[in-house]
């Protein structure tokens, strides 16, 4: 049986971080004034990204609906804020190339991927496996409170979460999430950004990203929930609002990395 190696230099041999530096409680602000001037740089491009993000989350949402699995969706949501790091690569080219003076296209944004590939492929699948492992324990959770498959949307919100285990239900699941997007976060605040600007592996990336972190945790911990706003007020607009501040928000992790990262 053939079994598919990853070559040891896109993950790295050894997990060392690169240095960092430590930031005052406003660089969150300073980062979004700085993603605010790169998409005013770049206005239909950022919204034409950002479309892309609304049309997959009518798409998403349009799915489970169809197949019945209209319940899953605050799942699929908080899901989204797993892979959406990656997803983003492109709106990273976009701050990278506005910073050395170059006039940032579809197409030029596009070239980030072919750049550091496989780094950025490893940390991709990291991502993806903390998406599955995510719904997966989240479907576990909810059947071990109330034994069932979830329901169809409507007896979803008028009878599960009216009922006694909802509570802790609730508790339990948000816990649970708020743990798995702990993680995601500390290995994702600026590996992708990193892997874009610099050829180094993917294991180091995620080694500087959580040191970045721990180094900064209090500030992390606001630029976690700023984001958490920013994307969870895009979705509360139907999705629209994606089509903003999933750029701005991508704009200001890259001024995150550059800031964070000697």
């Amino acid at each position: 049986m053939e079994m598919t190696m990853i070559a040891p230099g896109v993950l790295g041999s050894q997990a060392h971080s690169l240095p960092v530096r430590q930031v005052s409680v406003e660089a969150p602000s300073l980062w979004l004034i700085a993603a605010w001037r790169d998409f005013r740089r770049a206005p239909f491009l950022s919204i034409g990204y950002g479309a892309l993000f609304v049309l997959a989350g009518y798409v998403i949402l349009l799915g489970l609906h169809n197949v019945g699995l209209a319940s899953l969706i605050p799942t699929a949501v908080a899901g989204f804020f797993l892979v959406a790091p990656i997803l983003a690569v492109g709106l990273y080219e976009v701050s990278r190339r506005i910073e050395t003076g170059d006039s940032p296209s579809f197409a030029t944004s596009l070239s980030a991927l072919g750049r550091n590939s496989g780094a950025l492929a490893a940390v991709g699948l990291v991502l993806t496996l903390f998406l599955a492992a995510w719904v997966q324990v989240a479907l576990l959770i909810f059947m071990l409170f109330f034994h069932q498959q979830p329901p169809a949307l409507d007896h979803f919100l008028t009878g599960i979460l009216t009922s006694p285990e909802a509570v802790p239900f609730l508790v339990v699941g948000t816990a649970v999430g708020y743990a798995i997007a702990s993680v995601v976060f500390a290995i994702s605040a600026v590996s992708i950004p990193l892997l874009l600007d610099r050829n180094v592996p993917a294991l180091v990336a995620i080694a500087t990203s959580i040191a970045a972190v721990r180094a900064n945790w209090l500030v992390m911990l606001g630029w976690a929930a700023t984001i958490v706003v920013l994307v969870g007020a895009g979705i509360a607009t139907f999705f629209i609002g994606l089509a903003v501040t999933v750029p701005l928000t991508a704009y200001a992790t890259w001024h995150a990395y550059r800031t964070l990262v000697e």
